[in-house]
């Protein structure tokens, strides 16, 4: 084997890179355009399902954290599923991973470009972001769309960072993070302090008509928002002391997005009331902003210059965390012969796994041509499966290897992960309904992705029995003949 695909990734990343990258994930264009939604479909009681979305992923997030110290392997969930179930499931199991990853890194790119269009906008450089032309490519004669061109750019950019180095796009990760989470301080310090805050009516908590009824639905279309802890689990090799920093980094990244959640939708709905926001759509956070945040501050004009700033940095990181993720799902898969096996394979120079983000960035940019509807209710599917999937390994692990070494055990075992089953099952059924409904397309693409899976993995089979019986069979013409005297 060749020194790059004998190199393992070596551990960069210390307990704060790895919690950025559950709250870069998490904290993404999710807060900002899911906001709106939420209130127009459950009125004042998004913030409920904010919390109720919290609630369900935690008890997901202690599967991951206890078979992430138990099984110290990069691949998130692929890894877990790949040392418990056959081949099949496990290579369904990663082949959905990865597609979502890159799915949801479309979805950010998407978000990128016009916000970074509107900051541009806000500072006097372009025009409206709708009003913003074509690109003319000067060696071709073609042009492109300015949104299309700044989501390749970011992802390019993103996945050059990370194929030249884990550590830099780690603390890239880190720092970015940081400003956003920053930025959504500021917000709500605002918020609460606002004369239209006092005179908040968050009653009745339900809307007319639909009532608590729309609370499943409004859960299901936003649980995206709480997608990313689990990406903490792909890099499992490249943190330090992973047994004992994994978990930490998944509880402390999701109780603080949380946190961050519920004050941001509190002030979202207190200030604009629940029908503002819902007007507002995916502007809802940079509307309220701008009605009640103070004007001429120190280099951010207003309100909703900030959050649009905020946006920029949020979308940067959550596309940034996915590429980490996708990329080492990949790498996991290759490594393991379920992909090609230069997916496996370390850069000789660079240390990470160059195929494999190379390959990743390259189908996330074929996949910004996608609605961006389509594009997170695809993800949000993908990740409740595998959701399902990982809370049943946690219990299947505990069956089967009773006496394994757990440097962490989850609580109330196995209350928890039964819980996760049912709820994310629950949520799958409703996003399912919804789909069909209204977006037959998603529900295509998502079946017609695994059927491809499917026919990769016949395809893959036969090409790596074929290349080990060429292997024997070489090995077995190097052995000298015996003969008789």
């Amino acid at each position: 084997m060749s020194e790059a695909g004998s190199r393992q990734p070596e551990a960069e990343l210390g307990l704060l890179d790895a919690t950025m990258i559950g709250m870069g994930a998490m904290i993404g264009a999710g807060i900002f355009v899911l906001t709106g939604l939420a209130a127009e479909i459950a009125g004042p009681a998004a913030i409920l399902v904010f919390a109720l979305n919290g609630v369900v992923t935690a008890f997901t997030g202690l599967s991951y954290a206890e078979l992430a110290a138990s099984i110290p392997k990069s691949g998130g969930g692929y890894a877990f599923v790949r040392e418990i179930f056959d081949d099949l499931s496990s290579f369904i199991m990663g082949w959905m991973l990865w597609f979502a990853y890159m799915i949801a890194g479309a979805l950010y790119a998407l978000g990128f470009a016009p916000n970074f269009l509107e900051l541009l906008h806000v500072y006097g450089v372009v025009g409206p972001p709708e009003a913003v032309g074509a690109v003319a490519l000067p060696v071709v004669d073609a042009a492109v769309p300015a949104a299309f061109l700044l989501a390749f750019v970011a992802v390019f950019l993103l996945a050059a960072l990370n194929a030249v180095s884990t550590a830099a796009s780690g603390s890239a990760e880190t720092v970015f993070t940081i400003i956003k989470v920053g930025i959504l301080a500021v917000f709500v310090v605002f918020g609460f302090a606002s004369p239209m805050f006092s005179g908040a009516e968050f009653q009745p908590l339900f809307s007319e008509g639909s009532g608590a009824a729309a609370i499943l639905p409004a859960m299901g279309l936003t649980f995206i928002a709480f997608e990313g802890y689990d990406l903490i689990t792909t890099v499992t090799e490249e943190v330090k002391n992973p047994r004992e920093n994994i978990p930490k980094a998944i509880f402390v990244s999701l109780i603080a997005t949380v946190i961050v959640y519920l004050a941001v939708v509190a002030v979202a709905v207190g200030t604009l009331g629940a029908g503002g926001l819902a007007e507002a759509g995916e502007a809802g956070i940079a509307t309220a902003a701008t009605s009640f945040m103070p004007t001429g501050l120190p280099i951010i004009q207003n309100g909703g210059a900030l959050i649009v700033f905020g946006a920029v940095f949020s979308t940067l990181t959550a596309l940034n965390a996915v590429v980490i993720a996708s990329s080492r799902v990949a790498f996991s898969m290759g490594r393991e012969g379920q992909l090609l096996p230069t997916f496996g394979q370390l850069h000789h120079r660079y240390g990470t796994p160059f195929i494999a983000i190379v390959t990743s960035a390259v189908v996330m940019l074929g996949s910004v041509a996608l609605p961006t509807q389509s594009a997170g209710n695809m993800s949000s599917l993908f990740f409740l499966l595998s959701f399902v999937i990982v809370n049943v390994a946690v219990i299947r692990l505990r069956r089967e290897r009773p006496n394994m070494n757990r440097p962490y055990e989850m609580p109330f075992y196995p209350a928890p992960p039964i819980l996760g089953i049912v709820l994310n099952l629950l949520l799958t059924g409703v996003l399912v309904e919804y789909l069909i409904r209204t977006d037959p397309l998603a529900l295509g693409l998502s079946i017609g992705w695994i059927l491809v899976g499917g026919v990769a993995y016949v395809v893959l089979n036969r090409v790596r029995s074929r290349s080990e019986t060429e292997t024997e069979t070489e090995t077995d013409s190097d052995v000298p003949a015996v003969t008789e005297d």
